[in-house]
């Protein structure tokens, strides 16, 4: 999934991951790289559904 948030200084700031849990406001992504990332509801500003990559083809020989 991709959520955009808005940071404190206005800008905002993607976050892509698997959603991991949403609960007291406040979601939980994981990323690819195995960090997981909290943001508040109140500064989510989109979201949307991301579908997985494609698999891989094996190399030509």
């Amino acid at each position: 999934m991709s959520l955009r948030r808005r940071v404190p200084s206005g800008a905002y700031s993607d976050v892509v991951g698997e959603l991991q849990g949403w609960a007291d406001g406040r979601l939980t992504v994981r990323r690819r790289d195995g960090s997981v990332v909290e943001v508040a509801e109140a500064d989510l500003v989109a979201g949307k559904t991301v579908p997985p990559p494609p698999p891989r083809r094996a190399p030509r020989s």
